[in-house]
Parts: structure tokens; C-alpha cells; sequence
């Protein structure tokens, strides 16, 4: 996939139709679409290579036998810019597949998040910049698709270091080391807020990239210390875990075993927080696209193409030890800035309106979905609910329907009738929304959504909803880490973050009152990082303070809890730890009823009562029908009672 005038398989790109002698002309996209699929193929070097296009994100999955891409569907009129972008998207791919080892990416990968999202991006320009040098016409579609990317991203309008990823910075400032090529103008100003504190601190050593360029190893051992020296990551690579890898392909001795997960323990629980990075990899590609078109110009941090093997290995998680110490230990370093606030408080009217309009917009198709399962939930709670009598009895109300047979007897006695009670139980639901950084884009799109339509539903069948979410104030730690340094850096100083807990819709708040705070899910730098376990625990309390007779939790996530902040000085399962404490306390002790959904994450392994989704558009119907399981259930138990 070079330049324009290329000719391969048999097709003229320029002109996008079949050269066979006497074949007829295909329609320009369609010939276009197939020269890409063939060019693909041949850089990528497999012929098992599924080629697709959709208005959606591109996407690039690894399968048993090849892989499956989705390209960006072309408009019917080629424009040349139009043209290299869906060819660079493409070659990026093709590169992917051809250049690069997921299981060494694997191997090698940091586990802290911000570290792994800079190796990422940096492994994706290694594999860019080996087709740049080795094809001028690939480097040009490459430059246009990451032009566009950045465009799309609104990274040339950011003013202020907070606001510019540091892997976007990084990545482009390898590419230039790599290709010669200087940042397009989309790029100049991320750049600008890092270059010379990058410079300062790397500035040689990415120099010493380009003769490793070929060597994924040595490049990922090399980019090891470029983190280090940024105090990201440690100085070398986790050879020991390819070692690991490698003798368990070799039969050993049950002694052998024992003394290799003695040695693995520790790793094993310092890998567990990076699960949600892991797992979450493919579902920030979608981000990248999706959150890149929102009004209010939130970009992802990793737009790059990755490995469906890489994410499903991820989700594969070792279960806790039994002896593991939990929840006593769980220590917060400082609370000065954490905050409960309501979502109207962060964020203008006008605002909050415009959000709401756009994601009312994204999401129209999906509306009608999951309104006809809320519709469908809605019956079956309706039908707990309906009226019933007792008739012929001695004393209540007079039942008017008896009356003609005293005019006819009036020896007749008079007859009562008296309702039942009802065994639909007063009852409120509490909807805790993960809004971490990897649910940027379609996942929290759809969880805002399917909230306010089951809100709506709940509403009218008489159940009251609470819609909470949780992240934090701030990534790497905020005022709290800074107050951790000013202290002189104690050890384990526990939690090192500010907590922000949302409250879009209280309990006792009216649908129509709150559906506009669902909007500020979609504003820019609103999701960061989640601390599980504190959120769960802040929801269960105001659950607890509630007077209904029932109480439910859903908790809907799409990871681990994970803050490199307080990850990078604590235990790697510190918050995982406590997590699975607050959740044991919640399901044997308390009168609340929790349910977990995991989006691409396995959350069986924390939840007694879970269930697992692989795509974020399955969310609707997972809650209605999670809802609709524990109504029936009770009203099951309920009729039982009454039969004996």
C-alpha cells in the first residue's frame, strides 16, 4: 500500500476497477474497498485476513487462524484525502500484524496503567515507522490518518500540560526520532507542553531508539528505561515472566511447581490491578472514535490498534488467596479533597443541556431497545402489582356485586369482601456507574443511557431509582499525593487519590427532574480513575439510610479497581483487596441485595450474583433482565409463603 498509482492483485487503485480484460466496471468504492482488502493482505502476509467497513471505529482483532479488520467506510466520492486516511488505517494494521508479537507486547508490558498506555502507544509507532521507511507512499497515508486522528481528537486546541496525553506526546516524538518526520500540525501543541520536559529527561535515549527498530525485545527493554527515567515504570523488563511462560511448556516435578508459584505469588498479586487496562485495551480503540466527535472535544488515550488474544488473556485473572489480609488494613492517606457532589453542581445548565442533546443523538437507535425490554420488565413488575379480594366474609367492605341476591332472599346474609395485600414490597434501586477513563466512548454512552431508561420505567412501576457514579478528582493522585510528597513520602500511605462521588438522580428526585445530569457522563476530563471498593461502600451506605422495605445495588464496571497513584506505592492488590472485602460484608451481612454487571471484564470472580457482557451494547437488556430475576424471585418466594 504505497502511492496512489500502486497496482496490486490484479486491481487499479486510482481508478478502483477490475483490470481483467472484458470484467465490468465496479463502482468506484467497491473497487477502492477491495484493492485496500488486497493491499492489506499482501503487507500483512496472510491471506486469512477478514477485511470489513463500517461508519464505526476501525478495529483489528487477532483470531486463531488470522485476523478480522474493520476499515472506515469510504465516502462514494473518493477525495483524495478520504482516500489515504481509510488506506492508512489500513496499512497501520497491516503493519500491526506483520511487525509485531503479542505475546512478546504481553510479556513485556508494565503493569502500572499510565506506563502501559505510553508502551502501547510507543509499540505502535515503532510498527508505523518500519513501513514509513521501508514505503514513502505507506509513510503518506500513515501522516494522513494520524493528522485526521488528531483533528478528530482536538488535541491542537489543548492550552494546558493536564489536558495533553503524555503517550500521544511521547508516541509522536519517537515517530520523529524514528521517520525524521516532524509532529503534524494537529500534534504541535501536545507536543509542545511535553517536548522539552521530555527532552530533559530522555532526550538521548530516544536518540538510541532507531538502530532497535527491527528488535521488538530490544526496542521494549529500551522503552522500559525511557519510562523509568520519566518515573513511570521500573528500569527493566519482566524477562523473568517469558522464562515463566517458557517452563511451562517443560514438565517439572511437583517440587519445581511449588517452588515456581512460591516465586510467582507476589507478581500475581501485582498484576491483578492491571486486569482493567489489559482487558479494556480494544474498548478504548472504540473510544478514541466514538468520544473524539463529543461537543466538548474529550479524546481517548490510546487509539491504537491491539490484540483480541492480548485482552481475552487479560480476563484470565488468578483467583485471591484464602489468606490474603482484607479490609482492616485499608488506610486513606488524606480526605481534604475528596467530594460527594451532585452532577448539576460540576457542570453549567446550558451546558448539561447541550450534553444531554448529544447524547440523546448518539444513542437514538439504542433508545428504542432498550425501551422495549424496559417496556417488557415494566409488565412483569405491573403484574406483581395488581389488586386482589377476599370475598363472602363477615366483616370489611360491603361488596356491592352480592347485593341483588338479599333483594331476592332477604334472609341472605350480607356479604364483605377485603383486599389483599400486596406482595410487591416497597422497594428502591441504586444504579453505581463505573466512570473510569476506559469506558470513555460507547460504554458509557450506553450505561447513561439504559440508566435513565430503566429510572423512567422503575418510576412508573412505583420503584424509586438512585443513579450513582464514582472516579476520581484527579489522575496520578491530586492534592493527595501532593500531600504524601510534602510529607516526605511515607511508606504505604494506603489510598493516594481524591475520590469524586456523583450523584446524577437521588432517590427521591423525579425522572424528569435528573435526566439532564445523565449528559455530563459525555464532558470532557470528567472520567479518570475508580477505587472500587469505597464507591460500593458509599452506595451501600445510602442504601442503607433509606426506608424502603427492599434494597438493591448494581454496580456496573468494565474493570478492576485501579489509581496508579496509589497502586505505585501500596501492594499491587491493594484495592483489589478491599474491593473483595467491602463485597463480602455487603453479601453476608447486609440487607442489601448487590448485583455486579462486568462490561468485557469478569466480574463472577468478585460477585456472588453477577453476569458478564463482551460488548457494552448487550448493557440494556442485561439489567432488565438482572431486575426483572430478582422480582420474580421474590415474588416466587412470596407465593411459596402464602401456599403454606
Amino acid at each position: 500500500m504505497a502511492g496512489p498509482a500502486d497496482v496490486r492483485s490484479g486491481i487499479d487503485v486510482r481508478s478502483g476497477s477490475n483490470s481483467k480484460p472484458g470484467a465490468k466496471p465496479d463502482a468506484p468504492p467497491d473497487g477502492f474497498k477491495r484493492a485496500v482488502a488486497g493491499c492489506m493482505r499482501a503487507m500483512a502476509g496472510t491471506a486469512e485476513l477478514e477485511v470489513t467497513y463500517a461508519p464505526e471505529r476501525p478495529n483489528l482483532i487477532r483470531t486463531g487462524e488470522g485476523a478480522k479488520a474493520r476499515l472506515p467506510e469510504p465516502s462514494r466520492k473518493l477525495d483524495p484525502r478520504d482516500v489515504s486516511i481509510v488506506r492508512g488505517h489500513a496499512d497501520a494494521m497491516a503493519l500491526r500484524l506483520a511487525c509485531h508479537s503479542p505475546d512478546t507486547h504481553r510479556r513485556l508490558m508494565p503493569q502500572a496503567q499510565a506506563a502501559r498506555a505510553c508502551f502501547d502507544a510507543v509499540e505502535q509507532a515503532r510498527v508505523e515507522a518500519i513501513g514509513s521507511r521501508r514505503m514513502p507512499g505507506v509513510a503518506g497515508n500513515l501522516a494522513a490518518m494520524l493528522d485526521d486522528r488528531l483533528i478528530r481528537a482536538r488535541l491542537a486546541e489543548v492550552t494546558q500540560r493536564a489536558d495533553a496525553p503524555l503517550e500521544e506526546a511521547l508516541a509522536l516524538m519517537v515517530r520523529e526520532r524514528l521517520t525524521g518526520t516532524r509532529p503534524p500540525k494537529s500534534g504541535e501543541a501536545v507536543v509542545g507542553l511535553w517536548r522539552s520536559w521530555i527532552e530533559e529527561r530522555i532526550g538521548r535515549d530516544l536518540d538510541r531508539l532507531g538502530p532497535k527498530i527491527e528488535d521488538q525485545r530490544a526496542f521494549a527493554q529500551s522503552v522500559h528505561r525511557l519510562l523509568a527515567a520519566l518515573e513511570m515504570g521500573e528500569e527493566s523488563a519482566s524477562d523473568e515472566s517469558e522464562e515463566d511462560d517458557d517452563r511451562e511448556d517443560d514438565s517439572q516435578s511437583e517440587g519445581e511447581q511449588d517452588e515456581e508459584r512460591q516465586g510467582d505469588a507476589d507478581r500475581s498479586d501485582d498484576g491483578r490491578q492491571s486486569q482493567k487496562a489489559e482487558a479494556s485495551t480494544e474498548e478504548m480503540d472504540e473510544a478514541a472514535m466514538d468520544s473524539s466527535e463529543a461537543p466538548s472535544g474529550e479524546s481517548d488515550e490510546d487509539a491504537e490498534y491491539s490484540d483480541a488474544e492480548q485482552a481475552s488473556d487479560a480476563r484470565r485473572q488468578p483467583a485471591g488467596r484464602p489468606s490474603e489480609q482484607r479490609g482492616p488494613d485499608y488506610r486513606v492517606f488524606n480526605r481534604a479533597a475528596d467530594e460527594t457532589i451532585p452532577a448539576e453542581n460540576l457542570c453549567d445548565p446550558e451546558e448539561l443541556e447541550r450534553l444531554r442533546a448529544y447524547l440523546d443523538k448518539q444513542l437514538s437507535n439504542l433508545s428504542s431497545v432498550v425501551a422495549r425490554l424496559a417496556n417488557r420488565l415494566q409488565r412483569r413488575l405491573m403484574a406483581q402489582q395488581n389488586r386482589s379480594w377476599e370475598f363472602d366474609l363477615e366483616e370489611g367492605m360491603l361488596d356491592p356485586t352480592r347485593l341483588p341476591r338479599i333483594i331476592i332472599d332477604p334472609n341472605q346474609p350480607l356479604s364483605f369482601k377485603r383486599e389483599k395485600d400486596t406482595d410487591f414490597r416497597d422497594t428502591v434501586v441504586t444504579l453505581l456507574l463505573d466512570n473510569s477513563g476506559s469506558m470513555r466512548g460507547r460504554p458509557i454512552t450506553v450505561a447513561a443511557t439504559c440508566a435513565d431508561i430503566l429510572a423512567r420505567t422503575l418510576e412508573r412501576c412505583g420503584v424509586k431509582v438512585e443513579i450513582l457514579g464514582f472516579t476520581t478528582r484527579a489522575w496520578k493522585g491530586g492534592s493527595a499525593r501532593e500531600a504524601w510528597l510534602q510529607a516526605g513520602k511515607p511508606p504505604t500511605p494506603g489510598r493516594l487519590n481524591d475520590l469524586r462521588h456523583i450523584i446524577y438522580k437521588s432517590a427521591d428526585a423525579p425522572w424528569r427532574r435528573a435526566r439532564r445530569n445523565l449528559g455530563l457522563m459525555m464532558r470532557e476530563g470528567l472520567l479518570k480513575e475508580n477505587i472500587d471498593g469505597e464507591a460500593l461502600d458509599w452506595a451501600h451506605k445510602r442504601l442503607l439510610a433509606r426506608p424502603e422495605q427492599r434494597r438493591i445495588l448494581m454496580m456496573i464496571s468494565d474493570g478492576a479497581p485501579v489509581d496508579d497513584s496509589t497502586l505505585s506505592v501500596n501492594a499491587g492488590n491493594y484495592l483489589e483487596r478491599h474491593l473483595r472485602y467491602v463485597i463480602e460484608d455487603i453479601e453476608t451481612r447486609s440487607p442489601v441485595e448487590l448485583i455486579a454487571i462486568g462490561i468485557g471484564h469478569d466480574v463472577t470472580r468478585y460477585y456472588r450474583r453477577a453476569v458478564t457482557i463482551v460488548d457494552a451494547e448487550e448493557l440494556g437488556g442485561a439489567m432488565t433482565e438482572k431486575l426483572a430475576e430478582l422480582f420474580s424471585e421474590t415474588a416466587g418466594i412470596e407465593a411459596g409463603r402464602m401456599l403454606h
